[in-house]
């Protein structure tokens, strides 16, 4: 008897052993998820918490700190954890760690706003492919990026992550985006999905949109992006819509992103406190980003009391594993810790100059002769904001500013001017805050100035450069006053600066270095020049150095409308701006129905968004439409022939200098875009763009 037990012991030790012998791989996902354990299986759909972020902040051991997450191993099966990273305008982790001198920036590129104004997804994928490359060489396994909802309203304090208020154009932009990151074997996360257009009240916010304006507006694009590039993850938002929490929405996350659009990948959470785990789970939500540890208790409980199936729990697992799989660090990718980041500059340099926006020149203003006496007036033309904060900002190893892209360009910057400015800064930095390091810091208030050091200034320049600024960020929405309007500080500014140059002859240009859309109607026939330079990244001095010389003839174009007024747009009426403080969520119409409304935001204007609504008779005129953007040369447009699912339109230069040309097919909607080579005047060429006909 006793040697039958005995045998009996042996054999189920072989067994325990070749149980424990199984180690994850591609083709055995199903045999790895029959040997996880109920608490195994809860652990892998639960992030492994803030760590990751906070390790520059507390020190904690991780292998990618400031990274804004991990997922959870499993050792014994060979399920490592992989690493998420903050984006969309570069890998966003901890500069600096403890025990080496070595550093670990990244490449600031430009905003999400100035990349869809490239119009250029070649381009764009070029930019995916450079970030990248930096997430692989910093042990970086998924990028949450690219942010791709609609700027459905200006205030929006995120718009500068976001591509426009068209679903074609953010969707292709952000397709392109996807490709290129995920071509160097890093994955790409789309998101907030879904109508995730206000930060006001995020995590609770309910958006109540009708059905048609979700699938043509809010939806689309998303749904341009998954089919056209299928990112690995797809971030559900904070927000609820139609009254359930997105990250719990089955119909959202399973019928519409997988069912109608055959999603493949992984959904996760954004980074939001415990909710009804289990009913994320149900609605195919795949992982819980940043993941507490209730959480996997909560699992295995309700699993256990039959609340939760665990075939519905298994999908989810199998989904991470998938994910897992992929990445380079269940690959065996050892980090190198050295990107290119000198070639990865050349691309921001690129993308920003090609996303710069002229929006008025006249009597040929620019570009600037050589030589030119240049007095710069402005905060941001000595602390040029390269990005917006929060999680889309990056640690930068340098910002290239405006007066120091002058001079590389052999302009003569006014010096009294700048030690002025200089000063001021210095004196008024404002102090760093809890997590400042991490999320960014923002912009010092407007230096006001006397009528005499304008005077002075004058008289030692040929013309005047006046840079606006407005930073921006995560967590807030900007403010009417003082945000999308120019401060008191700002008109006197711009006021003084026109009157006293023009009174002796001499030129005036506005530099807009801004996250989102300002008003310009009230003041754009004050300067001779405006140029658009949105946030353009750590090379954005010399960007918008070499459109004011001419050395690039600047081919930007807007991706979003705008307004003469704020309240022209639908929207403004049913958007909480200014809410913290003065404002309303009615605008500021009816105070009592503030309070009772704070919870959510009617969607009521319906499809009238952006370009939609303005084309419509009756409607206002707007200060910049849509698509809109001069040039230094002219160009010939011939055509546009329809065949099938493409259009051919041939460009040719007509002007006198090299340039790029935007071709937009509006009928009157966007139905296609696309962006020629460089060509010398006199020449042509021929493109051939897809066409959506629905």
């Amino acid at each position: 008897m006793k040697k039958i037990i005995l045998l009996s012991a042996l054999m189920l030790t072989s067994l325990s052993s070749v149980a424990q012998s199984v180690t994850l791989r591609p083709d055995n996902i199903d045999e790895v998820l029959s040997q996880l354990t109920l608490k195994e299986k809860a652990s892998l759909v639960v992030g492994a918490g803030y760590k990751s972020m906070l390790a520059g902040t507390f020190g904690f051991k991780v292998p990618v700190p400031g990274a804004a997450g991990m997922t959870r191993a499993v050792p014994r099966l060979g399920i490592p954890s992989i690493i998420l990273s903050d984006g969309p305008a570069g890998v966003r982790i901890e500069p600096k760690r403890k025990r080496t001198d070595q550093t670990f920036y990244c490449t600031g590129f430009p905003i999400g706003s100035l990349l869809s104004s490239t119009w250029n997804p070649q381009l764009v994928e070029k930019v995916g492919g450079a970030i990248g490359e930096e997430a692989l060489a910093y042990g970086v396994d998924v990028m949450l990026a690219p942010g791709m909802n609609l700027q459905r309203n200006p205030l929006c304090g995120r718009n500068f992550e976001y591509y426009s208020e068209d679903p074609l154009l953010s969707g292709r932009i952000a397709a392109a985006y996807v490709r290129g990151i995920q071509a160097q074997g890093v994955g790409a996360c789309v998101k907030h999905f879904a109508v995730n257009n206000q930060e006001t009240n995020r995590f609770w916010n309910d958006a109540r949109v009708d059905k048609e304006t979700l699938k043509t507006l809010y939806l689309k694009n998303f749904e341009y992006a998954v089919r056209e590039a299928q990112p690995w993850t797809v971030m559900a938002s904070y927000n609820r819509l139609n009254g359930i929490h997105t990250q719990e929405d089955k119909w959202l996350l399973t019928e519409v992103l997988r069912d109608d659009w055959g999603f493949e990948g992984l959904v996760m959470t954004d980074w939001t406190g415990r909710r009804n785990t289990a009913a994320q789970i149900e609605a195919g939500c795949d992982l819980m980003e940043p993941g507490v540890k209730s959480q996997i208790r909560e699992l295995v409980r309700k699993v256990r009391r039959g609340e939760l199936s665990e075939a519905a729990l298994d999908v989810c697992v199998r989904r991470v594993l998938e994910l897992v799989v992929k990445t380079p660090t269940f690959k065996g990718h050892k980090p190198t810790n050295a990107p290119d980041l000198k070639a990865h500059a050349d691309i921001a340099r690129e993308a920003a100059e090609e996303g710069i926006v002229l929006l008025e020149n006249r009597a040929e203003t620019l570009p600037l002769a050589a030589g030119t006496r240049i007095a710069l007036f402005g905060n941001g033309s000595y602390a040029l904001l390269a990005g917006g904060t929060g999680s889309g900002h990056v640690h930068r190893p340098y910002v290239v500013n405006l007066d120091e892209g002058l001079t590389h360009e052999g302009f003569a910057v006014s010096r009294d001017l700048s030690t002025r400015y200089k000063d001021y800064m210095a004196e008024n930095r404002p102090r760093k805050k809890f997590l400042s390091g991490m999320l960014g810091s923002p912009a010092i208030p407007e230096m006001p100035l006397s009528r005499e050091v304008v005077t002075a200034a004058a008289g030692q320049a040929d013309c005047a450069v006046v840079t606006i600024s407005r930073q921006a960020g995560e967590g807030g929405d900007r403010h009417l006053e003082d945000d999308f309007l120019l401060s008191e500080t700002e008109k006197q500014m711009l006021a003084d600066v026109c009157e006293v140059f023009h009174g002796q002859g001499k030129k005036v240009v506005v530099v807009l270095n801004v996250g989102g859309v300002v008003e310009t109607a009230s003041w754009k026939q004050l300067p001779d020049a405006i140029v658009l330079a949105w946030q353009p990244g750590q090379e954005g001095g010399d960007a918008l150095a070499s459109i004011l010389s001419g050395r690039v003839c600047p081919s930007g174009r807007l991706p979003v409308t705008f307004p003469v007024d704020y309240f022209d747009l639908p929207s403004s009426a049913h958007f909480p701006y200014d809410y913290v403080g003065r404002g309303s969520m009615t605008a500021g119409r009816d105070k009592e129905k503030d309070v009772e409304n704070v919870g959510f935001t009617d969607y009521a204007e319906g499809l009238d968004v952006g370009y939609r609504y303005f084309q419509k008779s009756g409607t206002p005129e707007v200060s910049y439409p849509f698509g809109y953007g001069l040039s230094y040369t002219t160009f010939q447009h011939s055509g546009p022939v329809v065949a099938g699912n493409a259009v051919t339109v041939s460009v040719k230069n007509t002007g006198s200098v090299a340039g790029k040309e935007v071709v937009m097919i509006m009928t009157p909607l966007l139905r296609a875009f696309g962006k020629t080579r460089l060509l010398q005047p006199g020449e042509s060429v021929t493109l051939v763009l897809p066409i959506v006909t629905e």
